[in-house]
């Protein structure tokens, strides 16, 4: 059947969308300071900007057309389906595919980060620590008197606050402020240097476990050539993209060798914590091994990994989870469970209400993970039981099946944490996203869609200084009416599609008692 006008009309258009898309968000990482983009003096030898000023609604309203085109051309493709391109073959198409990443990523180096003042925080805690002092204990404010040329840009409201991040992370940020030395923007255009290699580092370990045309083009869909991933995690510069690499990497070793992958996990861990479900996901696909394989694995990967926690660990000293004990209490505006707070702290304690919410969270997302693992279940229920008839016939087919196991825990355990935690921003998505192309096609990918697209309109511009009082109260509007009620909304998206997609497992008769 031969497209109709409409069609060719739309298929035209979805690029025009995404370079429009892509286009935006670069000119307002390009330009000079503003509500999305902080100053960071003097250039050095990093790149400069563009000597373009946007005011606070212009920008607000620029992103929102970025990640609006942004969202439509995603969930075009979605819809109508967008690997013809993986089909394509010889060596043109192979040189395409590699150049194209390449270059988004060598624009995104010639911008400076967008979205939030994050990209501060990092500078200012590599800083403290190149100069031999405890960036979980210090706040960047009141290093060196508050003269300190990286520390003193740290931004409200993280002027007070010592480092939350696990002590990986802040290794990275010692290495980027050791190469920016005393000057904030070399030290944050090396740690974009960083951000995109772990973005393309991302695409490689997907593309590496795609096992048909169909999954290559879901990568470059909703990973590689996606604005609002792109926006969120590689110009934002945020530290879950180097975290959500580092987690890709050990799932992607765990298959073949469980003592790398170990040290690889201990890394991912000891970025952010919160990426030890990596570990669970792992060890849940070792669950079909003979016993003494899944004990070889388990403790190769055990001890690999606890060793760089351990060492990592007490080399940061014993402040590393002061800050993130606090952190842990803290309950966003765009959640599902910030009107619930706010209804129960007219009855009790604010502390009481955060307990309770805590509690609460829990159960929803241990409830959301099965409910999640049963959706992932009904689509490929036909597969998995033929699977158990059948096992691989060959070694290298088991470690695949292995990888995907872990791939599709990951995704389940990550989205079931990004969506029901008390605390969640946009760009804590990323490993929800860098899993999802790997997963068969469902009702989620539009849900999780929606969901990104909220989420990321709720923090635009992205500071919280140098907005206009009608931009103030239009995102924090958006953000605390618009982010809980969509929150909510993808939770019953989520039980609806499961509930449909559980009723068409197929049934495997019971044998007749003879």
């Amino acid at each position: 059947m031969s497209a109709s006008p409409s069609d060719k009309t739309l298929v035209w258009l979805r690029p025009v969308a995404l370079s429009l898309s892509f286009g935006l968000l670069l000119l307002v990482a390009a330009s000079g300071p503003s509500a999305a983009k902080p100053g960071l003096g003097p250039r050095g030898w990093a790149p400069g900007e563009l000597p373009i000023s946007l005011s606070s609604a212009v920008v607000t309203a620029l992103l929102w057309t970025a990640y609006l085109l942004g969202a439509v051309a995603v969930g075009w493709g979605l819809r109508h389906g967008s690997e013809g391109a993986e089909r394509l073959h010889g060596p043109r198409a192979r040189l395409w595919s590699r150049a194209w990443p390449l270059a988004l990523g060598a624009l995104a180096l010639v911008t400076a980060p967008i979205g939030s003042a994050d990209h501060t925080n990092y500078a200012a805690y590599g800083r403290i620590a190149a100069q031999g002092g405890d960036p979980y204990a210090v706040a960047p404010i009141t290093w060196a008197l508050g003269s300190d040329p990286v520390t003193s840009a740290v931004e409200p409201p993280w002027t007070m606050a010592p480092s939350v991040y696990g002590p990986f992370g802040p290794a990275l940020q010692t290495l980027s402020s050791l190469v920016g030395q005393d000057n904030l923007r070399q030290t944050v255009w090396f740690w974009q240097l960083l951000i995109v290699a772990a973005w393309l580092l991302v695409r490689v370990l997907l593309r590496h476990v795609a096992s048909d045309d169909r999954t290559l083009a879901r990568i470059d869909l909703l990973w590689t050539a996606n604005p609002l991933v792109f926006g969120v995690a590689v110009l934002g510069a945020h530290v879950d993209l180097i975290a959500t690499a580092l987690a890709l990497t050990a799932v992607v070793l765990a298959a073949r060798t469980p003592w790398v992958a170990g040290l690889v996990l201990g890394a991912t861990v000891s970025t952010k914590i919160t990426y030890a479900i990596v570990g669970l996901a792992i060890l849940w696909s070792w669950r079909s091994l003979a016993r003494k394989p899944m004990a070889r694995n388990i403790i190769a990967l055990a001890v690999s990994s606890l060793t760089v926690v351990a060492f990592l660990h007490l080399r940061a000293g014993p402040h590393v989870f002061d800050q993130l004990m606090k952190a842990s209490k803290g309950v966003s505006l765009a959640t599902a469970w910030r009107p619930v707070v706010n209804l129960l702290s007219a009855v009790m304690s604010l502390d009481a209400a955060r307990t309770v919410v805590s509690v609460a969270s829990v159960v929803t997302i241990v409830a959301l993970a099965w409910a999640l693992s049963r959706l992932a279940l009904s689509r490929r229920a036909v597969s998995e039981t033929l699977t158990t008839v059948q096992p691989p016939t060959s070694h290298q087919a088991s470690l695949s099946q292995e990888t995907q196991s872990a791939m599709t825990a990951t995704f389940v355990l990550a989205t079931a944490y990004a969506v029901a935690a008390p605390y969640a921003l946009p760009w804590y998505d990323v490993l929800t996203w860098a899993t999802l192309p790997l997963m068969l096609a469902t009702a989620l990918d539009g849900i999780l869609l929606a969901r990104l697209t909220v989420m990321v309109l709720a923090y635009v511009p992205g500071r919280v200084v140098a907005m206009s009082p009608g931009v103030e109260s239009l995102t924090l509007g958006f953000r605390k009416v618009v982010g809980p009620l969509a929150a909510w909304l993808v939770l019953l998206a989520i039980a609806r599609a499961v509930r449909r997609g559980w009723s068409r497992v197929p049934r495997t008769p019971r044998p007749r008692a003879s």
